[in-house]
């Protein structure tokens, strides 16, 4: 196992500046966000593909700091109602895939993305129950008109590629728990598997633990990522909290880092 870091942490800073912070504080690799929501511009790979000098560049920077790449990522929207929006998020998804089997990187990141509520939709639609039917029959629509169809195809192209995809589950995309990776999975083909974030999960009220039983060899990558729940907003509003990140004092739950929302007991 790797210890390595994901370089969003460094926003701001150079590529070169980034990895000299990963090495100094101990990691033995970096996952390089390369478009979609996150990028940061220092891997935009329809600039490095097909471009042997600039590919040795980027991954010579790296090695120079004993450094290896666990993962690229793109933490993208391919499924998003905004035409615009998902069609560069796809073709960032695909360069992305591309630069990995070029570059000998065997896993991208990227969520499985949240369609509208039809197809005249303008902005997605993330269901989470069941009654009034209209939201049954909405998840319905997503999965079958625009969830199964784009990620059979993508998943393929994928494993064309030799790459594997490592589905990040996170509210507000389709696949946010066990259960709605498990369907994505069964519909899209061997060689989907999990980017493993605690995070999203303990405010769901999931056991981690027992998310790593049951998914076992599916999960390909990590983010070691905390979250500090407030007992007192929750038991007044919930977990569902659409409040701004920054109203730390107003939220039933905030990001935090390992060992500060959660001991090692649990």
């Amino acid at each position: 196992m790797q210890v390595g870091v994901f370089l969003t942490l460094f926003w701001g800073r150079s590529f070169e500046d980034a990895l000299d912070r990963a090495a100094q504080v101990g990691c033995s690799a970096v996952e390089i966000p390369c478009g979609g929501y996150v990028d940061a511009g220092w891997c935009r790979p329809a600039d490095l593909l097909d471009d042997r000098a600039a590919q040795t560049r980027l991954f010579g920077a790296v090695q120079q700091r004993g450094l290896a790449i666990s993962a690229l990522s793109c933490h993208g929207n391919a499924l998003h109602p905004n035409h615009t929006i998902a069609q560069q998020h796809d073709q960032d998804f695909r360069n992305t895939v591309r630069l990995a089997a070029e570059l000998g990187v065997g896993v991208v990141v990227t969520f499985a993305g949240c369609p509208g509520d039809s197809a005249t939709s303008e902005r997605p639609n993330w269901v989470t129950c069941a009654w009034p039917s209209d939201y049954a029959v909405t998840l319905e629509w997503q999965w079958a008109e625009r969830v199964a169809p784009y990620w059979h195809e993508a998943a393929r192209f994928a494993r064309e590629q030799g790459v594997r995809v490592a589905i990040e589950p996170h509210p507000g995309f389709v696949v946010y728990n066990t259960a709605s990776f498990r369907r994505l999975q069964q519909l899209a083909g061997p060689g989907l598997g999990v980017n493993f974030d605690p995070s999203h999960l303990f405010w769901q009220q999931m056991d981690p633990l027992a998310c790593i039983r049951e998914l076992g060899r599916d999960i390909l990558h990590v983010h070691a990522k905390d979250v500090a729940l407030n007992p007192r907003n929750i038991a007044v509003n919930g977990v569902l909290d659409p409040s701004a990140y920054a109203n730390i004092q107003q939220r039933s739950w905030r990001f935090r880092t390992v060992g500060d929302g959660h001991d090692v007991t649990v």
